[in-house]
């Protein structure tokens, strides 16, 4: 089987790690990318018989510790707040949060982790802890939920107030979210795809990024649809049926790259 045909399967989830790891779709392809590159420069940096997945994980993780991102991501200048991202980031013990990304975002066992980390898995479950602790001190922000399931919203809703965070409402429809929005700004968007009357959470997102910026959350059951590659796609992307641990660990993820989502109000 030729490389091409190993790693195809895997692709637009290392994007997904990669953009979620990087803060942004920019600079989490360029990684990806950057990746490819050197893999097909040297493809003995995949072994026959490694578990593709963790090898590709490894090899981004290696690209990662090597290449700054404002050299990858074009556009991205020095002083940008991607670059200072990456400064608080190897501030705030990489490693760590790498290791909790990869096992809440991407389902790998502390076994799994360990090896892409290259490390012990003792090692591996000390790093996830503290990610865990890390992420707990999150500023708290406003939250606008855009789902049209109820049970669904609840669940959301229930999580992320229990990490500390205050719902300002939730939105069945493209035209309850844009209504909420113009009452409060929120801090952070989790935002379903389809909506109950025929709209578009994709919509309503476009719509609230022309007004000001915030960090969105894409929930959705179909995230094949927005990790196509043919268009500009989310930097940070949960599937359902989502797991708490994923979501929180996406949640911290994408409040550390937000330039100042505005605390609570009370």
């Amino acid at each position: 089987m030729s490389i091409s045909s190993k790693i195809a399967p895997h692709l637009p989830y290392l994007r997904r790690f990669a953009r979620a790891l990087a803060g942004s779709q920019a600079s989490g392809d360029a990684y990806a990318v950057a990746t490819l590159q050197t893999l097909v420069e040297e493809p003995t940096l995949l072994a026959d018989g490694e578990d593709v997945r963790i090898g590709l994980y490894h090899l981004l993780l290696r690209v990662w510790s090597t290449m700054p991102v404002n050299d990858l991501a074009s556009g991205t200048a020095r002083g940008s707040s991607v670059d200072g991202a990456r400064q608080s980031l190897e501030a705030m013990t990489p490693r760590s949060r790498i290791a909790f990304l990869l096992t809440a975002v991407d389902g790998l066992s502390p076994d799994q982790v360990a090896k892409v980390l290259s490390c012990s898995p003792a090692e591996a479950r000390t790093l996830i802890a503290t990610a865990q602790e890390q992420l707990a001190q999150q500023m708290a922000t406003d939250v606008l939920i855009i789902e049209d399931e109820p049970i669904i919203a609840m669940d959301l809703e229930s999580l992320v107030e229990s990490q500390g965070h205050r719902v300002i409402g939730v939105a069945a429809t493209h035209g309850e979210a844009l209504e909420l929005v113009r009452k409060q700004r929120p801090g952070l968007v989790l935002a379903d795809i389809q909506l109950a009357d025929g709209s578009s959470g994709l919509d309503a997102v476009n719509d609230i990024l022309k007004s000001f910026d915030v960090p969105v959350i894409f929930v959705t059951a179909f995230p094949e649809q927005l990790l196509t590659g043919e268009r500009p796609e989310p930097a940070f992307l949960v599937t359902k049926p989502f797991r708490i641990e994923a979501l929180k660990a996406v949640i911290g993820q994408a409040l550390f790259f937000s330039e100042a989502a505005p605390a609570p109000a009370r």
